[in-house]
């Protein structure tokens, strides 16, 4: 007799995807911080699959349940036969993602049932803290970090690409020859979401808005140069961009890793609050 298959699919023929506006915007505003990522591209885009590159999954209503499902998978809101039913879908259609992100209550009991189907994964990160600041930082500013202008590009790639390297693991230029980081990168700057302090016109403090939805802006790719860490740099330089997330009038938020006690202290100071725990899976 042999084994049971290590994967059984559940019966997945209800998720389905979503195209009503009022029902994902009532999930995405009741977790502004952890839904940031979502709420951004249906902000700009709306919900219709060839806009926001990517397509919203429900397994019956979007207020129970609720996936995004592009280059990332991002788990919004389900109970575990919802999340595997998640799995399931992206496992049949064969879409691979890059990475799967979001509240770990959500991501981990999804990779679980992934993790049979697509193997190991590149790297897991089960425990990120999500932190937001929602008023003015309680340290000092560096006022010599500013946005980014579109003919510093070339100078702010360097940074950018060593950011990267660091906390992904893989250059991003790989593949098409960076083609593809160069135009997200002079977005965010064209965006005025790519923040520097330069000296000689070298970038040593750097840091992005990376997802900006109405009520939230999420900062990633706090980056010091090696030779000038230890000054307070990623405290101050930190600091500027969320004060100015927050004068637009949103949450200012982030999140990190648990094992990054440097990266944690330097939020502490600046008056980041934890309000959750992410998990991001690496697979490409």
């Amino acid at each position: 007799m042999s084994a049971p298959p290590l994967f059984r699919f559940v019966d997945e023929r209800r998720v389905s995807v979503v195209r009503d506006v009022a029902a994902v915007q009532q999930v995405l505003d009741a977790d502004p911080v952890g839904s940031c990522m979502v709420a951004s591209r249906v902000a700009e885009h709306g919900v219709e699959p060839s806009a926001i590159g990517g397509e919203l999954w429900s397994r019956g209503r979007a207020t129970d349940s609720l996936c995004y499902a592009g280059a990332n998978l991002i788990p919004l809101r389900g109970q575990p036969a919802d999340l595997h039913a998640f799995a399931d879908k992206a496992v049949s259609t064969a879409r691979r993602c890059s990475s799967l992100v979001g509240r770990a209550e959500l991501v981990l009991p999804m990779w679980r049932r992934l993790e049979h189907a697509w193997g190991p994964a590149r790297d897991v990160r089960g425990c990120q803290p999500l932190m937001a600041l929602a008023g003015a930082p309680q340290c000092r500013i560096d006022p010599a970090v500013r946005p980014v202008r579109m003919e510093e590009l070339d100078a702010y790639l360097v940074a950018a690409i060593d950011m990267f390297i660091g906390e992904v693991g893989i250059d991003p230029r790989l593949g098409d020859g960076g083609r593809g980081y160069r135009r997200r990168v002079a977005s965010l700057i064209a965006a005025g979401r790519a923040w520097a302090r330069f000296e000689r016109g070298q970038v040593v403090f750097k840091a992005e808005v990376g997802s900006q939805s109405p009520a939230v802006g999420q900062i990633q790719g706090v980056w010091v140069h090696p030779d000038w860490r230890g000054r307070g740099l990623g405290t101050a330089g930190t600091a500027a961009l969320a004060a100015a997330v927050v004068r637009s009038g949103r949450i200012a938020s982030l999140y990190v890793n648990d094992f990054n006690t440097v990266a944690r202290a330097t939020y502490d100071r600046i008056g980041f609050v934890e309000v959750g725990t992410f998990a991001t899976v690496l697979l490409d």
